[in-house]
């Protein structure tokens, strides 16, 4: 055969497949005239285009269903979240059941109150606060200054007792290192070293309020041949009480008035004769009194410690009645005097009633209903995008004919007609329209916040039936319980859809894969090879017409040479 017989085969072969081939060009080559000749990958590119058109229309159906899958899990989104916002209003511990408590002397008397917790009306008189129990030392010039020789003794209510030495070489050399002994011991209290521009004091204070944290601390009497007592300030006097001197086995006791100096005292002393010497001091801290042996080497002893402690605030319970009934705390937050109530006492009023009212939380309730307005909306609104026609195309949505997304429109439409009868009475919440719930002409619900307030503020246990119902089974259950026939995990309507969308795109890809693996695969090597054999026929025309136009004595102008 020909190259010309050759080419002729291989394009009446190929011209079935593909229009890739330029007929002009081959035949302008076959004349010697200048051609690039076939563009093979062109040529089978344009062969296998034309093959792969059920392709095509198979990879449209897989972005329909893609837009569809993605439409329609938008919308179940949507509809879970409004059920989530019903299972919410449906629960005995939802924003239904939240409670305020408001308190007519919030100075004195806070209270919070659990979900559930029965409204109404209490009074409460707060008589004393429960108190931590606290005592403080005499005063030393500083936190490491060497303390009086002594020792001290802590006794807890609850019976425990430990006593500590005070005075160089015992570990209460100093406040810090008492303080450390202390804390130490765990006796349920905490010590600490307070300063101030006076001196510095060691502070013992009970780790927990109530008159069973309390404890109390006593100190050595002092032995010896001199003796001086704390400091008062400057300008200050003295207290009604007493002191007891004992000297050779011989007790006196000298009684102070109050307004008494401490110059007053050392004189009464001193008058006495008892052997001993009082003299009234100062210092940087205030006003002392010293006592010695007159002979300086007679000891004695006075009730009085070198190193003693005072107590500033005894522990003790609190003191209150709740509804008249007499109520003792070891603290300041007081649970079970009112079920489901936890008082919290800030000041004492003896003889002063404070009212706490228990009511619906009106705040979260009215939350809870416009979370439920705002996802309805969302819901509807991406439902019936589905029967919008768009202008330019000319057409639906992608899920308009979709069984589902048919029946949604109608239990989202028929929800909002829904009415509330009672059993028993009356109410003034029936319908969403009594809590100012409107439907907009697009389907849309617009909230009058007006209504809903005053419903809330005035008929709260109205709106809690209107949406519960006597045993979980009003709106919100209703509307809830037609949403889960869609949103049910593996039988809901949104699953069913899913799940056949997905099939249908699995089995097109198997269908494209085998089509691709089946016959693309095989035509294009065929088609390549067919139109490589094409080219190199043609690129050879030129030569074989020169030597048949020599041999038919044609030159090469075209004219003969007989």
């Amino acid at each position: 055969m020909s190259s010309t017989s050759a080419v002729n085969s291989l394009l009446s072969s190929a011209a079935s497949t593909t229009p890739a081939v330029n007929i002009s060009s081959i035949l302008a080559a076959s004349a010697g005239q200048s051609t690039p000749g076939i563009d093979v990958t062109a040529a089978v590119a344009a062969g296998i285009y034309a093959d792969r058109a059920p392709e095509r229309l198979w990879q449209a159906d897989q972005t329909t269903l893609s837009n569809q899958t993605s439409a329609l899990t938008a919308i179940q989104t949507a509809t879970s979240a409004l059920e989530t916002d019903m299972e919410s209003l449906n629960t005995v511990n939802g924003p239904l059941a939240a409670r305020t408590v408001a308190s007519s002397n919030p100075n004195y008397l806070e209270a919070t109150a659990a979900t559930g917790t029965a409204a109404g009306v209490h009074t409460v008189v707060v008589n004393s606060l429960a108190s931590i129990g606290s005592w403080y030392s005499d005063l030393e010039a500083s936190p490491t200054s060497t303390v009086p020789t002594s020792s001290m003794t802590i006794t807890t209510n609850s019976g425990a007792t430990a006593t500590f030495p005070t005075g160089a070489g015992t570990t209460g050399d100093n406040l810090t290192d008492l303080a450390t002994a202390i804390n130490g011991a765990n006796l349920g209290v905490t010590a600490s070293v307070v300063s101030d521009s006076t001196g510095s004091r060691l502070a013992i204070v009970s780790n927990t309020s109530g008159a069973a944290a309390g404890f109390s601390i006593t100190s050595a009497n002092y032995t010896g041949t001199s003796w001086t007592s704390p400091d008062i300030p400057t300008g200050s006097t003295l207290g009604a009480n007493s002191i007891t001197i004992t000297i050779g086995g011989t007790p006196t006791t000298i009684a102070t008035t109050s307004g008494e100096t401490y110059a007053q005292l050392a004189t009464a002393i001193n008058g006495l004769g008892i052997g001993v010497t009082a003299t009234a001091g100062t210092d940087a801290n205030g006003t002392n009194l010293n006592i010695a042996s007159t002979d300086g080497v007679t000891p004695f002893t006075i009730n009085e410690p070198s190193f003693g402690f005072t107590q500033a605030v005894p522990a003790a319970d609190a003191s209150l009645t709740v509804d008249g009934v007499p109520i003792q705390s070891a603290s300041n937050t007081v649970t079970g005097a009112i079920s489901g109530v936890t008082l919290n006492l800030l000041g004492a009023a003896p003889g002063s009633p404070i009212s706490l009212t228990v009511a619906s939380d009106a705040s979260q309730v009215s939350t809870a209903i416009n979370q439920f307005v705002t996802d309805y909306n969302t819901a509807i609104g991406l439902v019936n995008s589905q029967f919008t026609v768009d202008s330019s195309s000319n057409t639906e949505g992608v899920l308009a004919s979709d069984p589902t997304i048919v029946n949604l429109q109608s239990t989202l439409e028929q929800a909002i007609s829904y009415m509330f009868t009672p059993t028993t009475g009356t109410t003034t919440v029936s319908s969403l329209n009594d809590l100012g719930i409107t439907a907009n002409s697009d389907g849309s619900l617009a909230v009058d916040s007006a209504t809903l307030d005053n419903a809330l503020a005035n008929n709260p246990s109205d709106v809690q039936n209107f949406l519960e119902g006597p045993a979980l089974n009003g709106f919100a259950n209703s509307l809830y319980n037609s949403l889960n026939t869609f949103t049910m995990p593996s039988t809901g309507a949104f699953s069913v859809d899913l799940s056949s969308y997905a099939t249908q795109n699995s089995a097109l890809n198997s269908q494209i894969n085998d089509f691709e693996t089946n016959y693309i695969a095989s035509q294009q090597t065929i088609l390549t090879a067919e139109y490589s054999k094409a080219e190199v026929a043609l690129q050879q025309l030129p030569q074989e017409m020169q030597q048949l136009n020599a041999e038919l004595g044609f030159n090469s102008n075209g004219s003969s040479n007989g």
